[in-house]
């Protein structure tokens, strides 16, 4: 079986995915890790590396080309990726969302290295501008839009659930919906 997770920036997908993997014995990767570790390789932070994504997809290929592989060659793992619904036909998609104030908080607490944020305002402004550049190339490449939440099998809302909860939710639809439903 294998789980994809999608959803906003701050929706709590990374730490969701990290312990339902431990919960189910799976492993867990991580996109987002692939496209931050290639704009720190390539001197960018990973705003101006989106901005550069823009107009040439290397980047978002390299991602694109090894989630496609992943779910090919592998089983039993559970990947946080914004894409991984539509490279990984064959998994259960959920979609994770949260309010953009509580997402804005999430992120800014994080203390990514390749973010930086002034304040709440300036990283919800940051995250949208984020969402919108993502939306861009996703279209331009693939004609998708990953922020559909009806493209997905579940709909989390995190803004105010613990991570085991989330966790449980998953799992429980996860194991009773080990064949995701046909969509209509």
């Amino acid at each position: 079986m294998i789980i994809t997770l999608g959803g906003t920036p701050g929706s709590g997908k990374s730490t969701v995915g990290k312990r339902l993997a431990k919960r189910l014995g799976y492993k867990f990767y991580n996109a987002g890790d692939v496209r931050r570790k290639y704009a720190i390789d390539h001197g960018m932070t990973l705003e101006e590396l989106n901005k550069a994504a823009e107009k040439d997809s290397t980047s978002d290929k390299l991602v694109d080309d090894y989630l496609a592989e992943l779910g090919e060659k592998e089983d039993d793992f559970v990947i946080d990726s914004r894409l991984g619904f539509y490279f990984i036909k064959k998994s259960i998609k959920v979609f994770i969302d949260a309010e953009d104030d509580v997402r804005a908080k999430r992120i800014m607490k994080d203390k990514r290295s390749e973010e930086s944020f002034r304040d709440l305002e300036d990283a919800k402004k940051k995250i949208t501008l984020r969402l919108l550049c993502d939306r861009k190339r996703y279209q331009k490449l693939y004609g998708v839009d990953p922020y559909i939440p009806e493209q997905y099998d579940l709909i989390i809302d995190s803004s105010h659930k613990s991570v085991e909860s989330i966790v449980g939710e998953i799992y429980r639809f996860a194991v009773f919906n080990s064949h995701p439903p046909k969509r209509r």
